[in-house]
């Protein structure tokens, strides 16, 4: 698997509710779809017109599923969330809910910051469904906290402003699962073909996968 990493700078901004960011991850997912037409991109952070209406201007499809309310709906949010996520019959539910796709039927996902609230088993199982709803060499987008001492850290949607630009909205505070460096990421995705990361100032780790 080939691994590249990077340092970036971050630019910041306010408009509205949002704080608007830019982004070397995002910019890479658009570089890898770039030239194509029709394609099947899966947005993991829920419906949002921002992100239809970029995709689409493209040419392309977008199929939009909120994972973070599937964990929440399947598993709880309570004390016992994290334990209920090694309960098959709900571990079941939840693929049948959010990732419930044909094998080989995207060009890319956007999972965003989706990934850190679960446990190593449930994202394993995950990963494993996501490597099978890929086609081959298509391209995914994750985000995870940098910060391994935060007892609690932001949940966003992420609204597309351009292909560098994303605006994020606060959708809250919880508890990561788990915590990830470069290390621990190119293990979960050691049976895709290459994995870049992009760690900004604001201690988000950009992730950029090829299937």
């Amino acid at each position: 698997m080939l691994k590249d990493h990077a340092t970036v700078p971050l630019e910041l901004g306010v408009q509205g509710d949002s704080r608007v960011r830019s982004s070397n991850g995002l910019d890479q997912f658009f570089a890898a779809i770039q030239g194509d037409s029709n394609l099947s991109i899966l947005d993991l952070g829920g419906a949002s017109q921002a992100n239809i209406s970029c995709i689409t201007s493209l040419g392309h499809r977008l199929y939009s599923e909120d994972i973070l309310y599937s964990l929440d709906d399947c598993f709880g949010r309570g004390s016992d969330a994290l334990r209920n996520q090694s309960d098959a019959l709900r571990v079941r539910r939840f693929f049948e809910q959010s990732l419930d796709f044909p094998n080989a039927h995207f060009d890319g996902v956007l999972i965003w910051d989706t990934l850190q609230f679960m446990t190593p088993a449930l994202l394993d199982r995950t990963v494993t469904r996501l490597s099978g709803i890929l086609r081959p060499s298509a391209c995914l987008l994750a985000f995870f906290n940098a910060d391994e001492r935060a007892a609690s850290i932001p949940v966003h949607s992420y609204r597309i402003m351009d292909a560098k630009t994303l605006a994020l909205v606060h959708r809250g505070d919880r508890a990561p699962a788990q915590f990830f460096n470069n290390r621990s990421l190119e293990k979960i995705f050691q049976n895709f073909s290459s994995v870049k990361f992009f760690l900004t100032r604001d201690h988000l780790r950009e992730v950029i996968v090829k299937r």
